[in-house]
């Protein structure tokens, strides 16, 4: 079978509007792959930068893959959470990003957003903190129902990925 590699980590985060955030990571693959080794999910610690705009998490990623084809590429996709000062936790954005399918050292950038409710929520949302999340996060890789949500643009999550791709010409899979 052929077999992809990544290697990497999730270096932070930038534009958020408030600082000490963490973050959710998962991988989402078709049918057709099958995890070797490493997680398929996890989370970052919580950073709290004083004077940066960036959250640094430094959050390795070390996944394995193999295939017999192309058609569910692994997607990452990712929730920032923000914690405050009570512990209590605020999500701040969902996104998602394809794995690139070329070899090489990749930096990316995932724009993130989250969904905006009825008046009565964002005033909730204002002064309880909290606020509209999505029941499946299916929802988050898969354009099926995307279109119908109503959301807002919040930060940019940083990536940096090693994708090592074996086996490909030999299984005929051509990229």
């Amino acid at each position: 079978m052929a077999e992809v590699h990544v290697i990497g980590q999730i270096v932070g985060a930038s534009g958020f509007p408030q600082h000490s955030l963490f973050c959710k990571w998962g991988v989402h693959t078709g049918g057709a792959w099958k995890l070797l080794s490493g997680l398929r999910e996890g989370q970052t610690q919580v950073d709290n930068p004083q004077n940066e705009e960036m959250a640094s998490w430094s959050h390795p990623i070390d996944i394995h893959f193999a295939t017999k084809g192309l058609q569910g590429w692994p997607k990452l996709h990712l929730q920032v959470w923000h914690q405050d000062s009570f512990g209590r936790c605020e999500l701040y954005g969902y996104g998602f990003c394809h794995v690139p399918s070329s070899p090489g050292l990749h930096e990316l950038q995932c724009v993130t957003w989250r969904p905006v409710g009825t008046w009565q929520d964002q005033l909730s949302q204002l002064f309880i903190g909290g606020g509209p999340q999505l029941k499946t996060n299916d929802l988050i890789y898969s354009g099926a129902d995307r279109y119908r949500l109503h959301t807002s643009a919040m930060g940019i999550v940083h990536l940096q990925l090693g994708v090592i791709l074996r086996h490909f010409d030999r299984y005929g899979v051509e990229c």
